[in-house]
């Protein structure tokens, strides 16, 4: 299979999702498993057997790949379930897993010396060392950096790593060091690094109040939206607080990453892969978003001189975006 620099590796939570990437101009697409071995563990979403199946046949034909994540951490005792997803992965004939538990990527080195395996950004590798180190360790062949790295300290890790590099592109932008997320924990006991998602539905309430529309987490007020603006889902970290007597979104605002102007950027650096976000997003997104960044990329390649982010692009993209903003994150701002 065809290894084009600057893949577009789009996001699949639905059979109906990927074949909207891989219409739409995806190398590659990521999904997971009906079960907490993935950290998009909400209902309605993922793949099970029968879906899995069919969606690398569909891929496969159109000589694109499937990549699955099994990027949430194992406990003690139920360790056997993810072990069971990366034989599933194996037998199915992924093209890679996309781990973040050391274990996992010995068992699978061990077991399936065949199946290639990439560093989630789950891992939180954040310089060349640690992804050397999964590389010499465990045969890591791609590590999808976390979204704290400047493009000049993602410039420095690609000197130093035989490592392929996958950088996040374009979605919803996570303000934690990935992987090690604790605020949906702390308010409802259920963590992405175990459970698998963040602010599950089951502990999300809706209620409209004389002051607004109130969203709470396991109780906790999250936010409070007044009758003309959009309500988000609500997530502790791009929540409205009271901070000093001043109410705002005192961690993030509610925002989209997009890195389409910095395409020369990645070109010139190598970079193997861009990652779309979104995979509780519906296939009509998945559409849109790797339409727009499948023209940007094969416009960089024909000439990065020459590339521009067209205006229509971003317009488009806004239109999916969190809070209808973008920015571009890390990438060009000190990490705080």
């Amino acid at each position: 299979m065809p290894k084009p620099l600057l893949e577009l590796i789009c996001p699949a939570g639905s059979l109906p999702a990927l074949k909207s990437a891989i219409d739409h101009g995806a190398d590659g697409v990521y999904l997971g498993l009906k079960d907490n071995t993935n950290a998009r563990n909400f209902s309605g979403l993922n793949f099970d057997a029968k879906a899995l199946a069919e969606g690398i046949r569909y891929a496969h034909a159109r000589n694109r790949k499937v990549l699955m994540a099994l990027n949430t951490f194992p406990q003690p005792a139920t360790l056997k379930r993810w072990q069971q997803a990366v034989d599933t992965a194996a037998s199915a004939g992924l093209d890679a897993i996309i781990l973040a538990d050391p274990g996992l990527m010995a068992y699978a080195q061990k077991h399936h010396p065949q199946l290639r395996l990439h560093l989630s950004v789950q891992g939180s590798a954040t310089n060349y060392e640690a992804i050397n180190f999964y590389h010499e360790h465990f045969g890591i062949q791609r590590a999808v950096v976390p979204r704290v790295l400047s493009l000049q300290q993602v410039e420095n890790v690609v000197r130093h790593t035989p490592v392929e590099i996958e950088l996040f592109g374009f979605g919803g932008l996570c303000v934690m060091v990935e992987g090690r997320c604790l605020l949906s924990s702390y308010a409802c006991g259920d963590s992405p690094n175990t459970f698998g998602a963040c602010s599950p539905g089951h502990a999300v309430r809706w209620q409209q109040t004389p002051k607004g529309m109130e969203t709470r987490l396991n109780g906790v007020l999250i936010d409070r939206y007044a009758d003309h603006e959009k309500a988000g889902y609500p997530t502790l970290c791009k929540g409205r607080f009271e901070v000093q007597g001043e109410t705002y979104y005192a961690l993030e605002e509610p925002t989209s990453l997009n890195t389409l102007e910095m395409l020369p950027d990645m070109h010139r650096l190598g970079i193997a892969a861009i990652k779309i976000e979104g995979r509780q997003r519906s296939p009509a997104y998945v559409a849109q978003v790797t339409q727009v960044w499948r023209a940007a990329i094969d416009a960089v390649k024909r000439n990065p001189q020459g590339f521009k982010a067209q205006p229509a692009w971003l317009a488009q993209l806004d239109k999916v975006s969190e809070g209808s903003m973008h920015t571009l994150g890390a990438y060009y701002r000190p990490w705080k």
